[in-house]
């Protein structure tokens, strides 16, 4: 078998095979021979039919399976023979027309897996957090708690900021009604900015069975076109306003949180303690974003297509499940960045693994197992399943190489430390200014 190979693009090869008649011929010659006990013709007694008669009937679509099969198998024998570390199934493959007793010719063009060289990793820069939880922020846990439980009373007073009322209202442009600017029983907290400011603005005052017109400038850069730099005019009847009731911090209100405190003080420490876990894996997360940001910036990948396509539908279906959201039917260009960034993020993650021999900690994937098993009523019977599961400890040891893998790269890569608070780190979009 000859072969040469032409280097087509970064991680482009075209490999032209030529395989000898020879050996096409006796692959169909044998095939032909194998089959002649199960051939039935009429005339002939089962297993009897002459070699040159099952030729004649059978030779052509022999022949063309010998030749399928002769491409599979020698395109692998090739790419291994010329060293080739080949990313999926071969983009094309074209056999060029030849007769009997000729070499079989054709041509594979295929993806290799690029070649990475791993660059100047203290030239990476990665900003770490830390903060302390302090109880001016637990105070504030404790009020979202409170709000999640929280329930709404009907009062008769004045619609003010911070009440709900249940309202219809029919918007009109010049007279004419348009598509969203009706609804009946719509539920909205005022001062929420559920909805624009003016809007908001002409619902406080209102009681119970008041009804009015008010004029409502939208803004020009609102998101629908047909409302942008319009004024619309409303009519607005409130049905009911209602009035937040908080609960009490009490024993009650622990048990409703799945909470075994029996002290004001013990389930401060509960909170403590969950927050804390939270902001460890939000921490680590931001680290982690960090430094793969930092590895993407100094490195230039060519990403195997054939990789990018399966790492497209690995997306899809965690978004589906993410989300419980039906993905099928958006188009694969959706995913394609995403997939694209976590196949070089792949490659390069592996070839600093490969290149520096980097092994799975067995005493860090025992400690991962116990940091997740501590969220869980009995910890050893979760220690216990995930061991029995080799899907779900490649998933650990994974993790846990992962974290290694940042702390290879924050050993060497400029550290910013940054402290900061508990709420910006928990909630930075809340804290983003918009200019």
């Amino acid at each position: 078998m000859q072969v040469s190979v032409e280097s087509t693009g970064d991680i482009e090869r075209k490999l032209t095979v030529e395989v000898p008649a020879e050996r096409i011929d006796a692959a169909v010659e044998k095939r032909l021979k194998d089959m002649r006990s199960n051939v039935r013709l009429d005339g002939f007694r089962p297993g009897k039919v002459p070699p040159k008669v099952v030729k004649e009937r059978y030779g052509d679509a022999v022949r063309h399976d010998v030749i399928n099969d002769t491409i599979q198998d020698t395109f692998y024998e090739a790419a291994k023979n010329e060293s080739l570390n080949i990313a999926g199934q071969p983009t094309s493959i074209n056999p060029e027309a030849f007769e009997q007793g000729e070499a079989l010719k054709y041509t594979a063009t295929v993806e290799v897996y690029p070649e990475i060289e791993i660059g100047a990793i203290d030239s990476i820069e990665v900003t770490r957090q830390t903060t302390e939880i302090t109880d001016a922020d637990i105070d504030k846990m404790i009020e979202v708690l409170r709000k999640q439980q929280q329930e709404w009373n009907t009062v008769d007073a004045a619609a003010a900021d911070g009440h709900q009322v249940v309202l219809d209202f029919v918007g009109t442009i010049e007279g004419e009604t348009f598509e969203g600017g009706t609804a009946n029983g719509f539920n909205m907290e005022v001062g929420s900015g559920q909805m624009i400011p003016e809007f908001e603005t002409a619902i406080i005052g209102m009681k119970a069975g008041d009804e009015k017109d008010a004029d409502v400038a939208f803004p020009a850069e609102y998101h629908v076109e047909t409302l942008k730099g319009k004024t619309v005019q409303f009519n607005l009847k409130v049905s009911e306003v209602k009035e937040v009731l908080l609960p009490e911090v009490n024993a009650e209100f622990y048990t409703k949180l799945g909470m075994k405190s029996d002290s004001e003080e013990s389930f401060r420490g509960e909170v403590r303690k969950n927050m804390e876990r939270e902001l460890v894996q939000t921490l680590k997360g931001r680290l982690k974003q960090g430094v793969m940001d930092g590895l993407m910036a100094i490195h230039t990948v060519a990403a195997p297509s054939a990789l990018v396509k399966q790492e497209i539908e690995q997306v899809r279906q965690e978004m589906s499940q993410t989300a419980q959201y039906d993905t099928s039917t958006l188009p694969p260009e959706v995913f394609k960045d995403q997939a694209e960034r976590r196949v070089q993020l792949g490659l390069i993650v592996g070839e600093i693994i490969k290149s520096n021999d980097l092994k799975t900690d067995e005493k860090l994937v025992e400690e991962k197992l116990i940091e997740l098993s501590s969220t869980y009523e009995d910890p050893e019977e979760v220690i216990k399943y995930y061991k029995s599961e080799a899907s779900l400890m490649q998933k650990i040891e994974g993790a846990v190489l992962e974290e290694m893998i940042v702390d290879w790269v924050i050993d060497q890569a400029k550290v910013i430390d940054e402290v900061t608070d508990f709420d910006s780190i928990m909630n930075p979009d809340k804290n983003k200014v918009v200019a």
